[in-house]
Formats: structure tokens, C-alpha cells, sequence
């Protein structure tokens, strides 16, 4: 249920199994759906979001889908049948709840299909709405309107010769309007996949809140907020404290701020910090001469975390004040023209790792940043020197500014070799050949950075981490559970451990096999079986949901992962009860051969006859069913002719699925020498719709 960008084709083959089965199911259902309706809305979960959960549906992702993707990607030519859009999305969210394929940290059924519910209405005057269309779409239905047949490569590509000429009306307005969408940004044409983050472990809130209660600066924001007060205080005409209330706000606050001789507020370095920060987390505002607390502040006052939380948000508004210029003589590092997307990077680097970041690593990859970020051609090598420590020093004092906070810690200490040089002599010419050389440096690879100096900056890089102690930085809880809330309010994917303990069991299987590393999915698999009271009757959910998974990839995988969670030799012991399940022995069995706990001679024949059914059946669907299967099954040849009718001879469980195999070997195999090929197409699907 989640692809990586690249790997396109097992993506596709997915979608189109998923496609199969889900018109499938709508007929059996009654329920209405279209092909390539349903087509488009898994292409937009894996290209246009950040995670590329299929089986997760926010309402921000139904509003999209059909306010926006579908609008600008699916062209409806003219005297086309529209098909139903909102029919389709529910029936695909029914389905994938009731194929035990939907995301458990997702809202329910009713939830999402009240989201589309919502937004119906609008989704019917966004599919009319020229301005939204995506550019190919404005085109095709351009010529379409002038009669060009669109199926036809040759007279579209006249068309597409006659506009170049100018020799094409069309709507002028609306097509600057598409381009000034595609310009500004506010066309969805796909957004970049984020990586993958490892699921984390966080105290309760109310330890968190005892933490955030201890933090100075908590203190000294909420002082300054409760001394504004609803009467508020005099402030200058550019709103600065007066001398008089600067000093006794540092003595109320203990700011630690020097005001012996001082004769302005701006002078007053760790005061003018809270006075900014406190703006810019909406505690205080100026109005007409007087500084207030804002009126409905007062519950974020009475709760230490959320204004802890708030006060980390407002960090990324303090790029002025915390490394903006202090006069005309200066002028700001490279970090202040990127402070934000740095900040963001650097707290999303060190969110979820096993180990302290060394601050050369940190630093360094900073500086990669910055050479794709500025033209670093100019100027000599001094200069550049120069620019990177000036930047240096900026981020030092950002860093200054989250550890004061509370959201990072730092200590001394050897690297973990994780951060050492990465060996990727073996890795192949192509590799290291694509490698930018900023990569390669940064990285150390031998070999990649042909330039001397480049070689010798990355041997120093390498000295510095293991001569001695270095500073290495991580997050506190406090800082992981606030960058945890901004990934997901980005809609990327942030496990937290424990967050499944209400799961269903085919939900908790689930996300464990495709997001969870090993010990986490051990921690998590205890608290869910714990959270249950009865260990039997636990284990009992767990392996029901893998009978009554229907997709025998995925059965495979959540068994997997059920006996790689388990306390060492419980997953053996299960595993061999599971031998003698008519239902689930055909995964056991393929499970104890993988982990060489049964050899092909301790099998029966009965047995035999299982794993080369259940292999099959499996090869079906990574074949993507249909006409994949069929491809792949003409392939083998007689080999497969032979291997099929064993299967039939079996007696697997998944009678409809060995029935589907016989149907397709029928069709694949039942023809010697050529034979016709179909276009891959999930059944149901309209063939004159196109996505651009």
C-alpha cells in the first residue's frame, strides 16, 4: 500500500491488481465505480502527496483528489459520459476498509465519506472549470472542440504545429490563467515524496507537560504575557519598551540582561529575543502605543506544553531577530536567505535517529544545502571560507536559541561510526558516476571526488570525526514531539510506538510490515497484545486477520512480520501449530522453508503440492492479476502448464483464487506461438479518458 517514487512499475502492477479486485467487488456489491476513476485516485496518493499511503484518506486528501487532481489530470472530451467521481472514491473507501487495506491511523469509513460527501457539489462545477485544468488538458480539449480527432497521433500533432504558428483559436484567458497556476505554484502537478521516517517512542503528554513547566524560557514567555496584561504597557513609537519597564521586566523575568549604562531597550539582547518571540507565538501584541497579552491566550498560558509548542513554532519566525543584520555595515549569512527550509531540514535530520548527530556531519550537510541554494562560483576559495563560517556562526546561534528552548541537547562526545565515511567502492561505476561532487566529498567516497582539494577537504571532514570527542546534538522528547505535530500537519508519515494499541489486528500487521524496523515492531506488537489482557486470545486476533486477508502477498507479509515481532522462539513455535491449519498452512509452510526451519524433504506430498500453490497463486498478483498474470504465465510455457494443473490438484484454501489460475492459464497457456496482447487496463475502465 506505499511505493517508492522510483520503483514505477511494481506501483503499477499494484494498482492494477487493486483495480481488478475493487470493480470485482463493486459488482458483486452493487455499489457504482469506474475504472479509470479509481486508477486516478491511487496515482494521486503515490505521486502528488508526501507520504503515498494508499490506504490513507484525510479529508484533505478528498478535497484534493477531486478539487484538484481530477480537475487538472482526467480529460473529459466533448460527448463524453462524466463518469462519478464521488461514486467511485466512496466505493474505493469501502472497499479498502472492507479489504482490510485501510490505514488504522486514518479517520473511519464515515468519517471520509462524509469528506466526500462535502465537497461533491463542488467537485462537479471544478471539472467545468477551465482554470483548473492542467495545460494538456486545455490543448487536447481545444482540438477536440475544432474537431481533431485526439486519438489520432498524426492530426493532433498537426494541431499542436498549427498553435505554434498561431494559427489556433482558443481561449486566452484561460490559458494564462493555467499558466499562472503552474507558475505560482497553486497547480497540484505532484509533490516531491518525503523520506520515510522511523517510528519513535515519546512519554505521555502530562510527562511532557512537567518538562515543559521546568523550561526557563516557558517562564519567562508566560511572565511577559501575564506582565503586559489586559491593561497593557507603554511602548515607544517603534515599539520598543521604554527604559523604565525594560528594566523592570528583566529583573521580573530574570533575563540576566546588563542595564547599567544602557539608555535602549534594543540594547538589551535577551529581552528584545522574548519580546520577539513572544510576538511572533501571538502571546503579545502592540496597539496604539501599548504592548497587551492577546486576549485568548489565556488557556495556552495555563498549559505548559502547548505553550511550549507554540513557542518552538514561533522559532521559525525569529530569522530577523535572531541572525537578520544589526546595522547597515553588515550584511546577513547565506543561512537568512534559507533560514526556514534549513531549519526545517536540520530538525527533520535529526528527528527519529537511533544516534546523536556529530555537528560536522550536521554542519556539513548544511553546506550542501547552500551550494545548491547559491551560485558558489564566484569569488575565491577564501571567500567562500569566509561565507560558510559566517553561516557557521548563524546556525550556532539557532542552535543556541532551540537548546535554550529545550528542544535539542547537546554533549561531547566519539561519532558513531553510522556517521563515518560511507564505503561505496563496490557501489559500481554508474553510481558513483551520477553522484554530484558536493554529494561525493561530503561523503568521502573514494574515488568519486576527483579533485585533489576536494579529497583533501574530505580526509580533513574524516579526521575531525574521529581524532576525539566532537559535539553531537539530538532532540529532546519535548523537541521530537513537536517536529512529530509539524510532520504531520505536512501530511508525512510519523509513527509513534504505541499509536496502534486500539488498531484491528490486520491494521496492526499492516502498518508493522511496511513502516516498523524490527525492535519497534517487537515494542509495538507487546503493547497491542498487552492492551488486549489475554495473550491467547491476542494471538488468536493476529492470526485470524491473516486468514481472512484475501491478498496473499500481503497475508505472507503480515504473517512475517507477526513472527520476526514475537519473543524469540514463540514465532517458531507458532509457525509449527500453523502447519496443521487447513487455512493458513500454505503461508506457514512457505514461512518455516524461508527460514530454512523445514527442509523440501520434510514436506509430504500434500504439502509439496500447498507451497506450489500458494507460489502461484502470489506470482498472480505480483504479476498484477489479469493480463500480467496471463504474460507471465505464457512465458513459462509448458513449465507452467505442468505447475498449474498441480496446483488445481491441491487443496489450497483459496478456492476462488486457484479458479482465477485456472482461468488464466486457460487463456495464457491454452494458444501456442503468438498470441494477441492486450493493453493492461483494469476492467470498467473508460478508454477515452486520458491523464496528462
Amino acid at each position: 500500500m506505499r511505493f517508492d517514487p522510483e520503483a514505477e512499475e511494481e506501483f503499477e502492477t499494484a494498482y492494477a491488481l487493486l483495480v481488478d479486485r475493487l470493480v470485482r467487488w463493486a459488482g458483486e456489491q452493487s455499489l457504482p465505480v469506474d475504472g479509470f476513476t479509481a486508477e486516478a485516485a491511487l496515482d494521486y496518493r503515490h505521486r502528488a502527496t508526501a507520504d503515498g499511503r494508499l490506504g490513507m484518506w484525510e479529508p484533505r486528501h478528498v478535497e484534493e483528489l477531486l478539487l484538484c487532481w481530477l480537475p487538472q489530470q482526467v480529460t473529459e472530451l466533448p460527448g463524453e459520459e462524466r463518469a462519478d467521481a464521488p461514486g467511485t472514491l466512496r466505493t474505493l473507501l469501502r472497499y479498502l476498509h472492507a479489504a482490510q487495506l485501510a490505514d488504522p491511523r486514518g479517520p473511519s469509513l464515515q468519517d471520509s465519506l462524509a469528506a466526500v460527501d462535502r465537497v461533491t457539489e463542488q467537485h462537479l462545477a471544478a471539472m467545468t472549470d477551465r482554470t483548473r485544468w492542467g495545460l494538456a488538458k486545455f490543448w487536447a480539449v481545444t482540438a477536440a472542440e475544432q474537431g481533431v480527432d485526439v486519438q489520432d497521433g498524426a492530426a493532433i500533432q498537426g494541431f499542436a504545429d498549427r498553435a505554434q504558428r498561431g494559427e489556433v483559436a482558443y481561449d486566452q484567458q484561460t490559458l494564462a490563467a493555467i499558466m499562472e497556476r503552474r507558475q505560482t505554484g497553486r497547480a497540484l502537478s505532484g509533490v516531491a515524496r518525503a523520506e520515510p521516517q522511523l517510528p519513535v517512542m515519546l512519554p505521555p503528554d502530562d510527562a511532557l507537560c512537567r518538562r515543559a513547566e521546568a523550561s526557563t524560557t516557558v517562564a519567562q514567555l508566560r511572565g511577559l504575557a501575564e506582565w503586559a496584561g489586559q491593561g497593557g504597557r507603554p511602548v515607544t513609537a517603534t515599539g520598543r519598551l521604554r527604559m523604565a519597564e525594560a528594566r523592570e521586566l528583566v529583573d521580573v523575568l530574570g533575563t540576566g540582561d546588563k542595564i547599567e549604562g544602557v539608555r535602549s531597550s534594543a540594547d538589551l539582547p535577551r529581552l528584545g529575543l522574548l519580546m520577539e518571540w513572544a510576538k511572533k507565538a501571538r502571546l503579545v501584541r502592540v496597539v496604539k502605543g501599548r504592548l497587551y497579552a492577546v486576549a485568548k491566550v489565556r488557556p495556552v498560558l495555563a498549559d505548559p506544553l502547548q505553550l511550549w509548542l507554540r513557542a518552538f513554532d514561533a522559532c521559525f519566525e525569529l530569522r530577523q531577530t535572531l541572525i537578520g543584520a544589526r546595522s547597515g555595515w553588515h550584511v546577513e549569512s547565506m543561512l537568512f536567505d534559507v533560514y526556514e527550509d534549513v531549519l526545517e531540514d536540520v530538525l527533520n535530520t535529526l528527528y527519529s535517529l537511533p544516534y546523536p548527530m556529530p555537528w560536522p556531519r550536521l554542519r556539513d550537510t548544511v553546506h550542501l544545502a547552500y551550494r545548491t541554494s547559491f551560485q558558489l562560483d564566484a569569488g575565491s576559495d577564501l571567500q567562500h571560507r569566509m561565507w560558510f563560517e559566517h553561516a557557521d556562526r548563524d546556525l550556532r546561534a539557532v542552535l543556541d536559541l532551540l537548546d535554550d528552548l529545550g528542544a535539542i541537547e547537546r554533549d561531547r562526545g566519539m561519532a558513531d561510526p553510522v556517521f563515518l565515511d560511507i564505503d561505496l567502492a563496490d557501489a559500481g561505476p554508474e553510481l558513483l558516476a551520477d553522484m554530484p561532487p558536493e554529494l561525493a566529498e561530503l561523503l568521502g567516497v573514494a574515488g568519486a571526488a576527483t579533485d585533489p582539494a576536494a579529497r583533501e577537504r574530505a580526509d580533513a571532514r574524516r579526521e575531525e570525526l574521529t581524532a576525539g570527542p566532537v559535539e553531537l546534538i539530538r532532540l529532546t522528547e519535548l523537541g521530537t514531539r513537536a517536529v512529530r505535530q509539524r510532520l504531520l500537519a505536512a501530511g508525512r508519515d510519523a509513527p509513534l510506538v504505541g499509536e496502534l494499541a486500539q488498531a484491528p489486528a490486520a491494521g496492526l500487521l499492516g502498518v508493522l510490515a511496511e513502516d516498523y524496523d524490527p525492535d519497534a515492531a517487537r515494542t509495538e506488537l507487546a503493547g497491542w497484545i498487552m492492551a488486549r489482557g489475554e495473550r491467547e486470545g491476542a494471538l488468536r486476533q493476529l492470526t485470524d486477520a491473516v486468514r481472512t486477508m484475501t491478498f496473499r502477498t500481503r497475508a505472507q507479509a503480515m504473517l512475517d512480520v507477526l513472527l520476526a515481532a514475537l519473543p524469540d522462539g514463540e514465532g517458531e513455535g507458532l509457525l509449527r501449530t500453523l502447519r496443521r491449519d487447513t487455512q493458513l498452512a500454505p503461508l506457514a509452510l512457505n514461512a518455516l522453508a524461508h527460514r530454512e526451519l523445514l527442509s523440501p524433504g520434510d514436506m509430504t506430498d500434500a504439502e509439496h503440492l500447498l507451497v506450489l500453490a500458494e507460489n502461484l497463486l502470489q506470482l498472480v498478483e505480483l504479476a498484477g492479476g489479469g493480463d500480467g498474470a496471463e504474460e507471465a504465465l505464457h512465458a513459462q510455457g509448458s513449465q507452467a502448464r505442468d505447475a498449474v494443473a498441480a496446483a488445481l490438484d491441491s487443496a489450497h484454501p483459496d478456492r476462488a483464487g486457484l479458479d482465477e489460475l485456472r482461468q488464466l492459464a486457460a487463456r495464457a497457456l491454452g494458444t501456442h506461438g503468438a498470441r494477441a496482447r492486450k493493453a493492461r487496463r483494469p476492467s470498467g475502465k473508460s478508454g477515452r479518458k486520458r491523464r496528462r
